[in-house]
């Protein structure tokens, strides 16, 4: 009874966060959709303005389109190319997911956030009860690894091998087997979808599971390739689970 009710009292905890995880998704795809569609058009237009009088704008106006340059890509409006742009959104349910998956893990990329007072508002109350949410998540899953950690090492206690022994490889087999599935195998992956380097995988996983988030690689963000539907959502699941592995090993 005792295993049964602990088993669906995991259940309901891993349900209930990702039931989290959507209608915060939700609710930031609609909060900032329709701003951001309208920062798109002002770029667009400040673009069209500054193609069509280029050739007589002073010095003071050049600067002034800079300025105005370097704000649009700064709210996620990127004027380039056709109007084609309009259709893809930063804040698509998949971009939505990722974005609240980062914020309950405390990672922060920087480069998408909630621009309008609604949507910061929203972001300060979803992340004031996510983050605990995020830590009771990691904490259950992390004692699920550390059930299966016990197992090895009673198989091997059975097998006649000495406690200290038994430490050492069961950390040894779950570090290995950890650093193969949440890093060197997600590195491949982002190797052939983003175009990085191997070695540039490996910085942007280690940088993301150790929740630094510096910003400067993010997955799906190029706008020369395309990328298969909720591939950031995919993305935010091996980062919650890359982080419970991490706490694991804090355990261990």
């Amino acid at each position: 009874k005792a295993m049964c009710s602990g088993k669906l009292q995991t259940g309901l905890l891993v349900a209930g966060y990702f039931v989290y995880l959507l209608v915060g998704a939700a609710v930031f795809q609609a909060l900032e959709r329709t701003a951001e569609k309208q920062e798109k058009m002002a770029a667009a237009q400040m673009k069209e303005a500054f193609l069509q009088n280029f050739t007589q704008l002073s010095v003071a106006e050049m600067e002034q389109f800079m300025k105005d340059l370097i704000e649009a890509i700064q709210k996620g409006a990127y004027p380039v190319g056709n109007e084609s742009q309009f259709e893809e959104s930063n804040w698509d349910f998949s971009n939505s997911f990722f974005f609240a998956g980062t914020v309950v893990s405390t990672i922060g990329y920087g480069t998408l956030h909630p621009k309008t007072a609604g949507g910061q508002i929203f972001c300060v109350f979803f992340a004031l009860f996510g983050i605990p949410l995020n830590i009771v998540f990691l904490h259950h899953v992390g004692k699920m690894l550390s059930l299966l950690c016990k197992k090895l090492g009673k198989f091997l206690y059975e097998k006649g091998m000495r406690k200290k022994k038994i430490k050492f490889l069961t950390l040894l087999f779950f570090l290995a087997t950890g650093i193969l599935v949440f890093l060197c195998l997600p590195s491949v992956f982002f190797q052939i979808t983003e175009g990085w380097s191997y070695s540039e995988g490996i910085y942007f996983a280690f940088i993301t599971l150790s929740t630094i988030g510096f910003g400067d690689y993010v997955v799906g963000k190029q706008s020369d390739r395309k990328y298969f539907s909720y591939y950031r959502v995919l993305v935010a699941i091996w980062i919650l689970f890359g982080l419970a592995w991490i706490a694991l090993l804090f355990n261990l």
